[in-house]
């Protein structure tokens, strides 16, 4: 029998997937638990209008993320902050100042897992700062912090 999986199985298969399996198995098992429901005509075709949805939505995400990255690699934005007399911060300038930053100059909208700032910065100057986007794709930021 023929069924559509609506959950990953294991030794199966993945959610969506067209999997052929035993009649008793299907019935008694997959079907009881939720698993899977019966790869019918109509199933099949929402399945693959579903996908083909899901591939439009990604590869409209991916060229959206291509633009603001693009639209962000190598670009400055200066962050002002308090500085002591040596030169250092009083408070590191992390992630979330990052994102506001870039959206009040800049206007483009960040989450602040985007950034890839292994430890907040400390000093004043330039700073390079990764910015990753879903499908592998980074933009490098030049983040200025300057004395208040």
């Amino acid at each position: 029998m023929k069924v559509i999986l609506l959950k990953e199985v294991q030794n199966i298969g993945s959610r969506g997937e067209i999997k052929e399996v035993a009649d008793g198995y299907a019935r008694n098992f997959l079907f009881r638990q939720g698993l899977a429901k019966a790869a019918t005509a109509v199933a099949i075709e929402s399945i693959k209008a579903m996908e083909e949805k899901k591939a439009r939505e990604m590869k409209r995400e991916l060229a959206e993320s291509q633009k603001i990255a693009s639209r962000l690699d190598g670009v400055e934005i200066e962050i002002f902050a308090k500085v002591s007399d040596t030169n250092t911060l009083y408070s590191g300038v992390g992630a979330e100042q990052i994102t506001r930053a870039v959206r009040k100059q800049l206007g483009v909208d960040l989450k602040a897992g985007q950034v890839d700032l292994r430890k907040g910065i400390k000093e004043c100057g330039e700073h390079r700062v990764k910015i990753k986007f879903p499908h592998g794709l980074e933009a490098e930021l030049i983040v200025r912090v300057s004395a208040e």
